[in-house]
């Protein structure tokens, strides 16, 4: 049986039994898994899908008819929240002013605090009365009574490990929250998909990004939402090298798709709204010895009084790299946030995106880059 809700921001501090989960399905092989083998496991399950588009024919549609038959399959409820006001004004209005500001955001991360995990949460013990929420990230939660914190961890499958996205979690989260599939390589996944011959065993993986799951490409939805404006691309000294529709079709670092001739490549350095520029030069051009984060979450410690050594990730995809941390204050005094120095200059250090530092496996804390130092 399925009901359908519309989503809403606070929690409270009502407990349920712990032998209880609803599970946050999106109808893919992972939050699938994830519901199954915890119903192994002993809880009682109940499966939670938000919807998140709007429009016909998006993303979500498959996807909620896919947890549905999941639910059925292991005869547990089925619950759909209303989640897509929420998701475009958080989410698609957060991506498009930032894109169109000259930034990269990164979506995930800011949906999984302000559109999945608290709302989840919230649902589940105000309608469902259960206390603990599951999904099928690859990441790990564990408890530090020596510091009464708990501490979310990189996944045993590095190249599944989705930690870097779930970095602004808090302890409200993290400690009403199960990550089921984060021991685990995907191959196992795979497996014990099969052999409970779930609907979802042999599903294709999904892309990283729902929107562009649903609209093809990132350029084709904020084309959607950003009208064209023609423009100059440029090298560092103002000589105009080429032509461009809109600043919110590139970012930093990149290199192909300029549609510029030059003798030597050419990448982004810097992006300039207010004059409708790209700003392009050599790859050392584009290459950062600092960089400052804002609205900078500790997750698994509490804020240093100082300076802090740790390994930096400032992109999804790329290798952690030895970095100082230094807490600093924003304009109303609070310390929220940081500056990062790396040890070697870095590549393509994008405002908009996220710089998450890690101890080993242990994920210290991140925040979003807010600009580079040259």
């Amino acid at each position: 049986m399925t009901s359908t809700v519309t989503a809403t921001q606070p929690y409270s501090t009502t407990t349920a039994p712990e032998t209880e989960v609803a599970v946050g399905m999106s109808g893919g092989v992972d939050s699938s898994t994830a519901a199954a083998v915890l119903q192994e496991q002993g809880y009682r399950v109940e499966g939670i899908t938000l919807w998140l588009m709007k429009g016909k024919g998006q993303c979500c549609s498959e996807g909620m008819v896919d947890a549905v038959q999941v639910c059925d399959q292991l005869g547990v409820p089925h619950h759909v929240v209303d989640s897509r006001e929420a998701f475009e004004s958080a989410i698609v209005n957060y991506l498009v002013e930032g894109y169109a500001g000259g930034t990269t955001p990164l979506p995930c991360s800011r949906c999984n605090t302000t559109v999945k995990f608290g709302p989840m949460i919230h649902y589940a013990r105000e309608t469902l009365g259960i206390d603990t929420i599951a999904t099928g990230h690859y990441a790990r939660i564990r408890y530090a009574p020596e510091g009464d914190r708990w501490q979310l961890l990189r996944a045993i499958d590095r190249n599944k490990d989705q930690s870097y996205f779930l970095y602004d979690l808090r302890q409200q989260h993290l400690a009403h929250t199960l990550f089921p599939l984060g021991e685990w390589p995907k191959s196992e996944t795979r497996r014990v998909a099969a052999r409970l011959n779930l609907h979802t065993a042999d599903k294709p993986e999904s892309q990283d990004l729902c929107l562009v799951e649903a609209h093809g490409s990132m350029q084709s939805f904020l084309d959607r939402y950003i009208p064209p404006a023609k423009g100059e691309i440029v090298d560092l000294s103002g000589r105009v090298l080429g032509y461009h529709e809109g600043v919110h079709h590139y970012t930093i670092g990149q290199r192909k798709g300029l549609g510029i001739a030059a003798p030597q490549p050419l990448y982004v350095i810097r992006l300039d709204p207010a004059l409708n520029r790209v700003v392009v030069g050599p790859r050392e051009q584009a290459t950062q010895p600092e960089a400052i984060a804002r609205n900078v979450n500790w997750v698994s410690m509490e804020r240093p009084d100082g300076p802090l050594r740790a390994e930096v990730q400032i992109r999804y995809r790329s290798e952690p790299v030895p970095a100082t941390i230094t807490p600093l204050q924003d304009d109303t005094g609070r310390l929220s946030r940081a500056r990062i120095v790396f040890d070697e200059p870095q590549f393509g250090v994008t405002p908009g995106q996220a710089a998450v530092w890690y101890d080993g496996d242990l994920l210290l804390g991140g925040g979003l880059l807010e600009r580079c130092i040259a």
